[in-house]
């Protein structure tokens, strides 16, 4: 049976590849998509990605999933450390979302160091650059692994 994941990129994202590339890298979000799907080629999985920089369509991306999606792999970006809608909605879906991050949050500056996402997530990934997404996807496919146990 195909699984299904939803790729999802929060605000800011659009702009990888040129947004502080000291930082978030040189791979621009198309790229990063590109990857992830090359990542996951090999495997009876199939990827949808989507970005937003608006709170609101987020929310409505991660329930629309709840229709489709095995699971969901989210860098909410700032919305991270604020959004208690998002967490809510993260609830609501029940479906195995990890939350990811291209830099180290817990390196950067204090407000950073809280996400409000991480307690409801399967778990979250952080500062290994555009690599957290593969790293992400490997973690929900070993999940289905076990699962099938």
């Amino acid at each position: 049976m195909t699984k299904h994941i939803l790729l999802l990129h929060g605000p800011n994202l659009n702009l990888l590849g040129t947004r502080q590339p000291e930082l978030y890298g040189g791979m621009t979000l198309p790229e990063i998509n590109s990857a992830a799907e090359r990542h996951i080629a090999r495997h009876d999985v199939a990827l949808r990605t989507a970005q937003s920089n608006h709170e609101g369509e987020l929310i409505d991306l991660l329930h629309d999933a709840r229709g489709w999606a095995h699971g969901v792999v989210f860098n909410p970006g700032a919305y991270t450390h604020t959004s208690i809608a998002l967490r809510d909605a993260i609830v609501a879906i029940e479906l195995p979302v990890i939350e990811v991050h291209i830099s180290n949050v817990h390196g950067r500056e204090s407000f950073r160091h809280k996400s409000m996402l991480a307690g409801v997530c399967l778990g979250q990934i952080a500062g290994f650059g555009w690599h957290s997404y593969l790293l992400a996807l490997d973690a929900l496919l070993r999940r289905w692994e076990l699962l099938r146990d």
